[in-house]
């Protein structure tokens, strides 16, 4: 029985001369995401503001945001951001922190009670204190840091200084252009999108490891083969392996944003996004960098260290 070849076996499409686009355009986006960060930031959710937030579900009859928006902002607790979301009509309506304590927040939510509990169910109901929002943002901005600089350092160490300086450039490629993802498309930013900035990251690294393990492999059997085709060579072989992970990863993501409703629609769309980062980074970033690092295949000292541990093999 033939097996499904997702890319032919014997493929030698030449990747590296789109580098003198994908650079280029990486870059771009890159500094657009920083400016574009700088200037509107994230669109942070409860958990880093603090405030109440509740879900609202029509009873019968479709939702009517204006008069919802008109009723809350009648309370006097501030700006108060509702939106419609969801098949069913339901209404995110979210209260900013208020003074006094919890005192404050159950304020706010025995009005929204008297408001709205005869047209509408209280799906969800969710009040941060401005104590554990401020916790929750030194926490997770400590656990990304962290988890970036472990990634870093394995890849230094996982690799010759070479290739681990193109792996260390696209892992800090997708994390920017994964937040800009949250920057441009609005999305809440709270600790679910944390998790998904990591396992990002994970991504990254696992599609970055597998091209450069077989670029290394190479570099040993072909030491006067030029860096271009060598890099060809590397992307071409493991392609199928590629084609195959992102695509039953995608289609799983698309699943979940689709049937995996409101609570994690987010974080599907990001992780979404975030796999074609990642396999775009190490096919058009990562790999091109090690020619403008001027990677050889026996010239750097990388391949020298080699050449004497490794038996001389045939080209």
């Amino acid at each position: 029985m033939r097996l499904l070849r997702l890319w032919p076996d014997q493929s030698h499409f030449d990747f590296m001369r789109f580098r003198r686009f994908s650079f280029p355009f990486s870059a771009l986006v890159s500094v657009a995401t920083v400016v574009l960060f700088l200037l509107m930031g994230l669109n942070y959710g409860i958990d880093f503001k603090g405030g109440t937030l509740i879900e609202l579900r029509p009873k019968a009859g479709p939702s009517d945001v204006a008069a919802v928006r008109h009723t809350a902002n009648s309370f006097g607790f501030g700006e108060t951001e509702v939106q419609e979301f969801g098949n069913q009509g339901s209404i995110s309506v979210r209260f900013p922190l208020q003074a006094g304590g919890e005192t404050g927040q159950t304020l706010v939510m025995q009005k929204a009670h008297a408001a709205f509990d005869k047209d509408y169910a209280f799906d969800r109901v969710e009040t941060v204190g401005p104590r554990v929002s401020g916790e929750l943002v030194q926490s997770g901005t400590i656990g990304i840091v962290l988890s970036v600089v472990a990634v870093l350092l394995y890849l230094w160490f996982r690799f010759e200084r070479e290739l681990a300086l193109g792996a260390i450039v696209g892992t800090l490629h997708d994390i920017v252009l994964t937040v800009g993802v949250f920057v441009i498309s609005r999305i809440e930013f709270n600790m679910t999108s944390i998790a998904a900035i990591l396992t990002i990251v994970g991504y990254s690294l696992n599609e970055t490891v597998v091209v450069f393990d077989r670029t290394r492999e190479l570099m040993r059997r072909y030491k006067t083969m030029p860096t271009e085709e060598l890099l060809n060579l590397s992307i071409n072989s493991t392609m199928s392996r590629t084609v195959m992970t992102a695509t039953s990863t995608a289609l799983s993501l698309v699943a979940l944003v689709l049937f995996g409703g409101e609570a994690i629609k987010g974080f599907s769309v990001v992780m979404l996004i975030g796999v074609l980062l990642c396999t775009y980074s190490a096919i058009f970033v990562s790999t091109p960098f090690l020619i403008y690092i001027g990677l050889q295949a026996g010239g750097t000292r990388a391949g020298q260290r080699e050449a004497s541990a490794l038996p001389q093999a045939a080209e």
